[in-house]
């Protein structure tokens, strides 16, 4: 009897061993088929372009508000702001600037810049470029300003610290010239036009070629410290003296991840200014910067 028990028990041994050797090796394989498949989608990806992947939107705001009360009664409102979609070699972004202050319940500033651009990449440095951008500048003598066209935008530094992207565009343009105004007296006047003023009705509009350089420079001075200038200037090509330029210089200091505090200079500088006007425009401004 303990015989045929003994040998019972070993033949049960027998089975579970190569029960478990049987799973041990079914285990075996499948991380092998695991870490096969692993190599597999490793070298899928390497395959794929670095900018295949679809990145979400990125934002860019910078606001500026001041507002005294007293001996004067004055509202600033400074508004930059920039919304950015990239997919596989494509990207959209879309800018605006808004500029609106008073003085006494009286307008000083009313300015609105908005560009849309398309970039297709060629390389990791040159992309195609198309660019419709729209003005309007209550105190510039413009009722507003239309430019579209396609260009080229190449990225000639891309370093840690330093960045540097170099832009071009073939332009059809539209000036939109603003009617000129009289008071009773028959004495020119300005924006805003006081009460009973009448227009002239000599307002015209101009469309030519043109074409626009755009340069960006950003330099990351310390971890939480950039500076960044953006100059551009938008020429007619069969009268060069009709020009415009413009530069933002701004000096951020980081306090968060989303959020930094920058200081802003702005000049806006029409070459050929309307009767009663003035060629620069200057803006200093103390904005809270939102990246997200």
């Amino acid at each position: 009897m303990k015989k045929i028990i003994l040998g019972a028990l070993l033949v049960s041994s027998l089975v579970v061993a190569a029960d478990e050797e049987q799973i041990r090796q079914e285990m075996d394989d499948v991380k092998a088929q695991i870490k096969a498949l692993n190599e597999s989608l490793k070298k899928l990806h390497a395959q794929l372009p670095k900018d295949a992947d679809e990145k979400g939107f990125v934002t860019h705001t910078e606001l500026g508000y001041i507002t005294t009360s007293g001996n004067t009664n004055t509202e600033t409102l400074n508004l930059d702001a920039s919304i950015k979609k990239n997919w596989r070699k494509h990207s959209l972004e879309l800018s605006l600037l808004m500029q609106y202050g008073t003085e006494d319940d009286l307008e000083n500033k009313n300015k609105l810049l908005s560009e849309l651009s398309y970039n297709y990449k060629f390389t990791k440095r040159l992309a195609f470029v198309y660019l419709v951008g729209y003005k309007e500048d209550k105190f510039s003598g413009y009722e507003y300003q239309l430019y579209t066209g396609p260009g080229a935008k190449y990225k000639a530094i891309q370093e840690k610290n330093h960045k540097l992207s170099l832009e071009g565009n073939v332009l059809y343009s539209v000036d939109a010239i603003e009617d000129t105004y009289h008071d009773g007296l028959g004495n020119a006047v300005t924006y805003p036009y006081p009460a009973g003023s009448i227009s002239n009705n000599d307002g015209d509009t101009k469309s030519y070629a043109s074409y626009r350089a755009k340069v960006v420079y950003d330099w990351q001075i310390f971890d939480n410290l950039k500076f960044n200038e953006t100059l551009s200037y938008r020429a007619e090509f069969s009268d060069m003296d009709n020009y415009f330029a413009y530069s933002k210089t701004t000096l951020s200091s980081k306090l968060s991840d989303i959020f930094s505090a920058g200081v802003g200079y702005q000049v806006d500088y029409i070459n050929k200014p309307a009767d009663g006007k003035t060629s620069t425009d200057k803006t200093f401004t103390f904005n809270l910067i939102i990246d997200y």
